[in-house]
């Protein structure tokens, strides 16, 4: 399926990204540029129940939510408002078969995919076209390889996620704007398999010692309201006491935008805590042994990422880094484990010098 350019400007598009957090962060620019180069086209995202709740706000962007907890009745609803329209392009970003199922309901000319080698459960079956094959790129920068297959070369990534201003209200709440402030998510939760890409309690205990010992840095814990979360959150927060705050399960996903655009620097692992850092601008310290960080790293922080990525594939694959998918997850359960506090206590005294620094002697 070759690029098929078409050179008139599309009166409508529709954009297929349903999950998760962190992977609609990703797309935001794209989507974003879209709407600034085509001010005339209709711009339809087709997204998530939870992930509509991030990206709520949104200007000139219509939004058609699919409930993936009752997807048949999401289907008929979506079938319902769409069966009378039909697009010029759709630009289907999400590579699965409940992303591929919503396609079907969706009639357009051109039904833009992956190249093969980035489609997966037969995404190519779906669609006419397919984006031009690049190697080695950050997951960001793929998204773009979808507005280029439609004659948009700007590639220049930017951030405007809606944050309204009850929630930097309630961040202004639970910080103490005297100090600096850590904003830590300790865990994913294992919606998708993935809890080896956690760090562990320990190490978590020895880097907060460190930020309050040496720093006195307030810091903020945050997540979902899983089991996995909420026993990291109570483990922490028993043994710091009144040290910390321990906000895991108890915001909305805005207020958790609000909270983090507030802090001073975030500290996690590869989640939606460190994408939406970036769209808020907030530097972040990112651990990664699970997954390749130039793929899914902090799109601007890649000088503070800790990254052991290369060691974790070179140990528990046996290969190069070279020699393996540039998306290859590295499951096992002692991966993260090769993230030394050291080092990345190492990186926390980097950037906090670095700030100083930059202003002559305050943070």
């Amino acid at each position: 399926m070759e690029s098929n350019k078409n050179s008139l400007t599309p009166d409508s598009i529709c954009v297929i990204r349903l999950s998760a957090l962190g992977d609609c962060c990703h797309a935001l620019p794209a989507v974003q540029t879209l709407r600034d180069n085509l001010p005339d086209c209709r711009l339809t995202w087709i997204i998530g129940k939870t992930e509509y709740q991030l990206m709520d706000g949104l200007e000139d962007i219509e939004f058609i939510v699919i409930d993936k907890s009752n997807l048949i009745r999401s289907l008929i609803k979506l079938n319902s408002k769409l069966k009378q329209r039909k697009f010029d392009v759709l630009l289907h970003m999400h590579a699965s078969m409940r992303a591929n199922i919503v396609s079907c309901f969706i009639r357009a000319n051109r039904k833009i995919g992956f190249d093969k080698n980035r489609a997966r459960d037969l995404q190519q079956l779906f669609c006419n076209e397919s984006i031009a094959p690049k190697k080695n790129q950050h997951v960001t920068d793929g998204f773009f390889e979808f507005l280029e297959h439609i004659g948009i070369t700007q590639q220049t990534p930017r951030w405007n996620l809606p944050i309204p201003k009850s929630a930097i209200e309630h961040a202004n709440r639970q910080l103490d704007n005297t100090k600096i402030t850590c904003v830590i998510s300790p865990c994913s939760s294992q919606r998708y398999g993935d809890a080896n890409r956690n760090w562990s309690l320990e190490n978590y205990i020895t880097i907060i010692d460190h930020l309050i010992k040496k720093y006195d840095i307030q810091v903020i814990l945050t997540g979902g309201q899983t089991i996995i979360e909420s026993s990291y959150g109570e483990q922490l927060t028993g043994y710091f006491q009144n040290r910390i705050a321990n906000l895991i399960g108890k915001t909305s996903i805005k207020q958790l935008v609000g909270i983090i655009n507030e802090a001073d620097f975030v500290l996690c692992q590869d989640s939606a805590p460190a994408h939406i850092a970036t769209a808020t601008n907030t530097p972040v310290i990112g651990l990664h042994a699970f997954t390749n960080p130039l793929r899914s790293g902090p799109y601007f922080c890649q000088e503070w990422v800790v990254n052991a990525y290369p060691e974790a594939v070179k140990k528990f694959l046996h290969k190069d880094v070279s020699e393996v998918r540039w998306s290859q997850k590295i499951k096992h359960p002692d991966a993260m484990n090769l993230i030394t506090t050291k080092v990345v206590i190492e990186k926390i005294d980097q950037m906090l010098l670095m700030e100083i620094e930059k202003n002559n002697g305050c943070y």
